[in-house]
């Protein structure tokens, strides 16, 4: 067996007597992800909790060859539906279907409206078929037995116009410097106007002859969890 379904066999069963579900097990490079989660959602004390529980199981059973980072994380906003469970949680979601090459479209995504376990199927109302935007929403019922891939999607709000909140501080700080009181000291020109003459000063005769001083004239003076075998 490859080293996911290692992995997906050994630690299951384990993370299940959590309350918690394993829904996915990546291996990419020399990094093991675990992807779990809870029916309403899982905190970080309790990913802390599952990491503590498989790190040892997985030193003792040794399922990955070499060295290798371990990280345990929830699924995100947007997940992969690889289980019958995943699919009946997410009906009324958006999602994106990828069929099996020799299905036509290959590529269906909409709103899941309905998951028949027994039958094998899904119910999709498609909004766009291979990248293209239909005029109105199509009812697609596709078998699972012909399904590549599954996941969730989630709808991002509008980015924000350049210009926008920033933009109008902007201007308000203008606005507010321009309302300003003019911090001129009296007698000094505003800007354009042109400067006063200065007139001559008639010294007075004591200013003419000033006694002679002895004092000196003043001078100007700054997880995630890793496993390494």
């Amino acid at each position: 067996m490859s080293v996911v379904d290692n992995v997906t066999e050994l630690l299951g069963p384990v993370i299940d007597t959590l309350g918690v579900e394993l829904i996915d097990v990546e291996w990419v490079g020399s990094s093991l992800r675990i992807v779990v989660d809870e029916a309403d959602g899982i905190t970080t004390d309790r990913l802390a909790d599952v990491n503590r529980l498989i790190s040892p199981i997985l030193d003792q059973h040794d399922p990955v060859p070499g060295r290798y980072t371990l990280e345990v994380s929830s699924p995100g906003v947007e997940r992969k539906l690889t289980k019958p469970l995943h699919y009946a949680r997410a009906i009324g979601e958006d999602v994106v279907v990828k069929l099996e090459a020799g299905n036509e479209p290959r590529r269906v995504k909409g709103r899941l409206s309905a998951f028949d376990e027994a039958a094998g199927t899904i119910t999709v109302e498609a909004v766009e078929l291979d990248g293209v935007d239909l005029a109105s929403p199509e009812t697609h019922l596709l078998a699972l037995a012909d399904i590549a891939k599954t996941r969730t999607v989630f709808a991002w709000g509008p980015t924000p116009k350049i210009g926008g909140p920033s933009g109008a501080k902007k201007a308000a700080k203008k606005s507010a410097a321009k309302a300003k009181p003019d911090q001129r000291t009296a007698g000094q020109p505003r800007p354009g106007q042109p400067k006063a003459k200065k007139q001559p000063k008639v010294k007075q005769q004591d200013e003419l002859d000033p006694p002679p001083s002895s004092e000196p004239h003043p001078s100007s003076t700054r997880s995630e969890a890793s496993r390494h075998e």
